[in-house]
């Protein structure tokens, strides 16, 4: 199952702030042997979100929602997530509870819209304030705020997704081949490719400087024993053609 992240405000797109969130999870998926496939940011436009949200549930990933799932006007996510899903939003018992249990009376009559979740979602506890996020089949809505937004996802992953920590995570191994050009070499990468299909290839070129030979850096990344098979084979036919390698 591949991992993607959609990252929403307005804030982040004008520069007013900088995101947190892409690193931070990256970082949370490497603790458990898994990686990022793919993220979108998207601004504070309703049917933008809409169209976001519907590509996520569509996608068949697991997929993590930052933003957007409070009361305020500029609020969207969770209407957003609502008619990408074609249904509609209600108070969720559970968030109705911890939410009148935070606020009390003063839960009503805006307070309470927090709780309001896409019919059929289950909630994602929030350890910092008690006011819960929701989770729609693979899509996982968090809270813009660090603080909160990231152990949520630890809990969502930990609790609802142990199958896919990979124990044995994969590596990313690489070298240079110096004096290199890709144009030369085309035959020759698109062989390994062919030959490792399961293993992720790279080609990033370095063109020469004045005091800095050009070179090609060759990578791969997938289980280690694989690639250290393919890094291996790889060197070897560089070698042969006459390329120094560092």
């Amino acid at each position: 199952m591949n991992v993607g992240a959609v990252i929403i405000g307005d804030e982040l797109l004008s520069g007013k702030r900088q995101d947190k969130h892409l690193q931070a999870l990256i970082r949370i998926l490497a603790e458990r042997g898994m990686k990022l496939a793919w993220v979108e940011y998207l601004g504070d436009v309703p049917v933008r979100i809409e169209d976001g949200m519907r590509r996520a549930l569509a996608s068949g990933d697991l997929v993590f929602s930052f933003g957007g799932i409070g009361a305020t006007p500029d609020d969207h996510t969770r209407q957003a997530v609502a008619k990408a899903a074609g249904t509609a939003l209600a108070v969720h018992p559970e968030a109705r509870e911890l939410i009148e249990g935070r606020f009390g009376a003063d839960a009503y009559p805006h307070r309470i819209r927090m709780g309001e979740f896409p019919a059929g979602s289950r909630i994602i506890p929030n350890p910092v304030n008690q006011i819960p996020g929701f989770s729609l089949g693979d899509l996982h809505c968090v809270p813009g705020f660090p603080a909160m937004a990231w152990p949520m996802i630890e809990w969502v992953l930990d609790t609802r997704y142990p199958q896919l920590r990979n124990e044995q995570p994969d590596v990313e191994r690489s070298f240079k081949a110096i004096g290199a050009r890709e144009g030369d070499l085309i035959d020759l990468m698109q062989d390994f490719v062919t030959r490792y299909p399961t293993l992720r290839f790279s080609s990033l070129p370095s063109f020469a400087r004045a005091d800095v030979p050009g070179h090609i850096e060759f990578g791969f990344s997938g289980a280690p024993d694989l690639v250290d098979i393919a890094l291996g084979e790889l060197r070897k036919a560089l070698e042969t053609r006459g390329y120094p390698l560092a």
